[in-house]
């Protein structure tokens, strides 16, 4: 099987092994002292460095005007960015986990989403907000949600997800020096899963652009986020099957790289979609309408989704069996291919 290593751009800074947790605290400081619009804001960001510590030593370098604790109030958080955006300010705001994000969905749907529209282009809100989310790390209730679909769902907003440390410093930059608002997924799950070599100081990668991480002939496997390694190891089952599946990294969830997926599609005449959000009003959804809408006449088989049940995500002896699996993955290619 060929594997495509999607190329990077070339860089002369020196690189160095990182997790993605490494790699966002790397692309916040590299932003901090390039940027003096650049402000930090979030629940025990600064003394403590985050729960996740994705902000360790950031308030000790750049102080507590740069890097603020706030009270525990998401609304307050996402409102009080709204303002900085608006008057200058780069806002970067950390909610804990992306389950904690709903106290502050008001201020996000009626005013980060919609400033730019309704001063008619006077206005923007340049801010990222970071969501840790996913199951798959045994958190209490309410702290695994997978609750993308809400945020796609909302025009003038950017939504990415990240799979890697390379992307997720490059994106990360990308998102603060971008002049819409974006929503920032972090895989929990994926946060402390591996190293690669990530280079110090500025580079981005661009939004709105997935990646093939593996060339394939017989069928599409999509996927994002913490279903990548899935989608990568069911890919590697299938293989032993002498099924050669391509598989898909989104990276961007909102705006969808349509053309990849549609390349892909045309390419292979079958198509998997794997993501652990609940399978009722998931982005799964519109990625089968851009497949019908793109590549309808190219395909050989039904569309086959495999995606999170539709329950909250269970507590700890079930959640694993919630989480979509490389087996639950490898049957929906077989099922596919030998439709």
């Amino acid at each position: 099987m060929d594997l495509k290593v999607e190329q990077k751009p070339k860089s002369n800074n020196k690189t160095h092994q990182m997790t993605m947790i490494q790699a966002i605290n790397d692309g916040l400081k590299t932003m901090l002292e390039l940027d003096d619009t650049t402000i930090l804001l979030g629940e025990d960001i600064g003394k403590n460095g985050g729960v996740f510590r994705a902000t360790e030593g950031l308030q000790e370098i750049f102080g507590e005007e740069r890097v603020v604790d706030t009270p525990l109030s998401e609304s307050g958080i996402v409102g009080t960015s709204v303002g900085l955006a608006v008057n200058g300010f780069k806002p970067v705001v950390e909610m804990q986990f992306m389950g904690f994000i709903y106290p502050a969905y008001d201020q996000i749907m009626t005013h980060v989403s919609r400033l730019r529209m309704k001063t008619m282009g006077h206005y923007s809100a340049p801010m990222v907000i970071r969501a840790p989310y996913g199951a798959g790390i045994r958190a209490p209730e309410i702290h695994s949600d997978s609750a993308e679909a809400l945020f796609t769902h909302m025009p003038g907003m950017k939504v990415i997800c990240p799979a890697t440390p390379y992307d997720a410093k490059g994106l990360l930059i990308e998102a603060i020096e971008d002049p819409d608002p974006v929503i920032f997924m972090e895989p929990m799950r994926s946060y402390r899963a591996q190293r690669e070599e990530v280079p110090e100081g500025k580079y981005t990668v661009e939004i709105g652009k997935g990646a093939t991480l593996q060339e394939g002939m017989d069928v599409t496997v999509i996927a994002w986020g913490a279903m990548v390694p899935v989608a990568l190891k069911a890919a590697k089952q299938a293989e032993q099957k002498n099924i050669n599946c391509e598989v898909l990294d989104l990276r961007t969830l909102y705006p969808l790289d349509r053309d990849l997926i549609a390349e892909s599609v045309q390419k292979t005449g079958r198509a998997v979609i794997v993501h652990e959000a609940h399978g009722t009003g998931g982005l799964g959804n519109d990625l089968l309408s851009v497949i019908n809408d793109t590549s309808f006449l190219y395909l050989r088989a039904p569309i086959e989704r495999v995606t999170g049940f539709d329950v909250p995500v269970p507590f700890f002896a079930l959640e694993e069996h919630y989480l979509p699996t490389a087996k639950r993955v490898l049957s929906s290619i077989e099922k596919a291919v030998h439709f």
